[in-house]
């Protein structure tokens, strides 16, 4: 393999982390030397965006070509290189991931009876009701715990709780969207709905670079 194409994250200091501190910049190439081992020494990415968001430790996003050496990880979701291009993004995608957070909780939103102020905020993102969807979707998802899909019920309202929960941490916003996924998933196999969210997510990333 001589590149791979694909995605990775950055916090907001545009820097390299482990105490590496080279800038980002888009259009320049990074290099690391010495043994590449996964998760351990050299510069990730993955070909998907939503395994990227899975190791973000920032919500700045960068479409990026790895070179060199390329060993992929036992997960087959990254790549580890001694070279990483940025050829687009730089752009913190805080806000897109809680509309795909939403967006994903909506997926769901059918495997039960949801107040009509949960569905209000999932639909706008209306921070003014925030505290009283979050409310009501967590009496609902109790209420729905009787019936046969109550598992789903209850993965749907963990969605809609991270979503409307909005600390201000980037750690939440992920988890936000992490969430949303796997409660997506609940109703289809993981693989068609993890593929289902990656085309969404990828599509709403690509129209801010």
């Amino acid at each position: 393999m001589k590149k791979v194409i694909g995605w990775w994250f950055g916090t907001t200091d545009r820097k390299l982390l482990n105490k590496d501190g080279r800038k980002i910049v888009i259009g320049k190439t990074h290099k690391v030397r010495g043994e590449i081992i996964p998760c351990k020494h050299g510069l990730h990415l993955s070909e998907k965006v939503i395994d990227a968001l899975e190791y973000a430790p920032g919500p700045v996003v960068y479409r990026v070509v790895g070179s060199g050496i390329i060993i992929p990880d036992d997960l087959l979701d990254k790549y580890v290189c001694s070279e990483r291009k940025y050829i687009a993004g730089g752009i913190d995608v805080s806000e897109t991931l809680r509309l795909f957070a939403r967006n994903c909780a909506l997926d769901v939103i059918h495997l039960w009876n949801p107040p009509d102020i949960v569905v209000k905020y999932l639909k706008t993102g209306d921070e003014s009701i925030r505290a009283a969807a979050q409310v009501a979707a967590r009496d609902g998802a109790w209420a729905g715990a009787q019936t046969a899909a109550w598992s789903a019920v209850w993965a749907a309202d963990q969605a809609m709780a991270q979503v409307v929960a909005r600390a201000g941490s980037w750690d939440a916003v992920r988890a936000e969207a992490q969430t949303a996924v796997k409660a997506a998933a609940w109703a289809v196999a993981w693989d068609v709905a993890k593929n289902k969210q990656n085309r969404r997510l990828t599509a709403m990333i690509s129209k801010l670079l």
